[in-house]
Formats: structure tokens, C-alpha cells, sequence
């Protein structure tokens, strides 16, 4: 690789701020497309250009230049002459409202997760719940294991990005249902060893494709035009407990968010969801401008 602090620039990634494996890859993708443009080009300039005849996205785009430019900072911390920031600006996204599954939704996908083996229908049904009941990230529903679930107290403890830990508590139904998963079905599923809660059909910890294969399934059976994604299911607990009165700040808490900002967009989604009823069910959305019957 021909960019320079390239190796200690990962490393300052994983083991100095803690960033995840995810996140490290797509910086690695990011910093690999802009060494390809160097192999060429000079002007960094002249890196919107290339990334537009890659045809990336504006939000990708962004994405990219924000990465290039954490890197650029690092290098000039180290005193590397890099070239001036001012010069990638990302470019302008329009932030769209997170879509929310819906009650409705989840019933019809309890329904359609459904089989004919009582214990693959309660390791499906817990993967659903998870997902919805404390809006868990793929990465952090598989890693999950039968030691983080206290059923005494009632909370679960999840791994976040980068590494953090928090504890988010359980409804009651919840733990009733994780209980009898565990007590009645998850031991058929299991090889001797696996600790994780779910798991595959094989006895395995599930993956995250085992995770989007099993939501794709279910999301067919229960007529949906496409899959539903396990980050509609975080948006909707989010979306639902906003509603239901609960403050951004215990929200920020359940989601793991690091800032109080990222739970803000569900402000937005909630004010949304207001105008609509309003428009739909108020008294004065009914009446008629005088204007219309001249």
C-alpha cells in the first residue's frame, strides 16, 4: 500500500479509539479507493470526479471523505505534509427519516417465523424479540451469550461498537419468553460448548447472514414486497418508546448511541407520525373552505 503511516493508521483505529471491525474494514475500503486515484492523479481535487465515474452515492461519497480526511489528520499529526482539508468538503446528504416497522408489522412476522419444530419457532420468535423489544444491533444479537441474560434482575447485557458494554433491561414478557427458550427449546438446537443464546440450525452461533437469510424468509411469508432489515426493527423500538412517552435520553441509553444527537432524528419521525393523525383525525381537517362551494 502506497499511502504513507498506513499500517499505524489502523492500529490507532482499533486499539486507540476502539473503533469495530466493521468500521475498520470500511475505512480500509475507503482509503484503498483513494490510493487507486493516486495512482493516477495528483490533484486531490480531482478525487469528486473519480468517485462520481464509480458511481457512489452522495451519502457513500461522504462517507468516503470523511474517512480520507480522518486519515489526513492522523498523517499531519505525525507531521506528514498532507494536502489542506479545505479542499474535501463532503458533499451536501439529505438525511432521510429512519423507516420504523411497525406494530403490524412485527405481529405478522411472529406469525410467518413460524414451523413445524416447536424449537426452531422459539429461536426464531426470541430473534424477533430481541430485535424489536431492545433494539439490538445484528452484530450485537449474535454475540450475545446465556451469561449476559440475568433473569433475576431482568436485563441483558450487550456488546456494543467498539467494544462497549451496557446493560439494557427487559420487559417482563421478555424475560418469560428468553426463560422458556432456554429452559424447554435451546438445548435442542445446540452442539455441546456453543454458548451463544441463538443459535443456527447446525447448533452454531448464528451469523449476521443467518440473521438477513431468516428475516428474508419470514419477511416472504408474511407478504411484505421486500425483506424487512434488522436496523427497521431498532428504528421501531425507538420510534415506539418515543411515542409511548419515554425521554431521548433513556433511549440514547437502550440504543447504545454515543451521542444524543443520533436519537434525535426520532423526534422527527414521532412529529411526522402527530401531523398524520392530526390530519387524518381532528375535527378541522374535515371542514371544508367556504372557498370550495363558490
Amino acid at each position: 500500500m502506497s499511502l504513507d503511516l498506513w499500517v499505524e493508521f489502523f492500529e490507532d483505529l482499533q486499539h486507540v479509539r476502539g473503533r469495530s471491525r466493521n468500521t475498520v474494514l470500511a475505512y480500509r475500503r475507503d482509503l484503498e479507493l483513494f490510493a487507486k486515484f493516486s495512482e493516477t492523479k495528483k490533484n486531490v481535487t480531482e478525487f469528486y470526479e473519480f468517485l462520481g465515474k464509480n458511481k457512489l452515492s452522495p451519502r457513500s461519497q461522504a462517507r468516503v471523505i470523511s474517512s480520507l480526511r480522518t486519515y489526513f489528520k492522523f498523517c499531519e499529526s505525525r507531521g506528514k505534509a498532507v494536502p489542506d482539508l479545505k479542499q474535501l468538503t463532503p458533499p451536501r446528504v439529505q438525511v432521510g427519516l429512519p423507516k420504523a416497522l411497525t406494530n403490524e408489522e412485527f405481529e405478522k412476522l411472529l406469525v410467518a417465523c413460524e414451523t413445524n419444530q416447536a424449537h426452531r419457532t422459539a429461536r426464531n420468535r426470541i430473534c424477533l424479540y430481541l430485535l424489536f423489544g431492545v433494539g439490538c444491533r445484528v452484530s450485537e444479537l449474535i454475540a450475545v451469550d446465556l451469561k449476559d441474560f440475568n433473569e433475576t434482575e431482568g436485563w441483558l447485557c450487550l456488546l456494543g461498537k467498539g467494544g462497549k458494554q451496557r446493560i439494557v433491561p427487559l420487559t417482563e414478557k421478555l424475560v418469560t419468553e428468553l426463560r422458556a427458550y432456554i429452559k424447554d427449546f435451546r438445548a435442542k438446537l445446540s452442539d455441546d460448548g456453543v454458548t451463544s443464546i441463538l443459535l443456527n440450525d447446525k447448533g452454531h452461533r448464528p451469523s449476521r447472514v443467518d440473521i438477513w437469510r431468516w428475516l428474508a424468509a419470514w419477511s416472504l411469508r408474511a407478504g411484505f414486497d421486500k425483506p424487512i432489515s434488522p436496523h427497521k426493527f431498532r428504528h421501531g423500538c425507538a420510534t415506539a418508546l418515543l411515542d409511548a412517552g419515554a425521554d431521548l435520553r433513556s433511549i440514547q441509553m437502550l440504543l447504545g448511541h454515543s451521542s444524543i444527537q443520533s436519537t434525535q432524528i426520532y423526534t422527527n419521525v414521532t412529529s411526522r407520525n402527530i401531523t398524520s393523525a392530526i390530519d387524518e383525525h381532528h375535527p378541522m381537517s374535515r371542514i371544508k373552505n367556504p372557498r370550495e362551494n363558490q
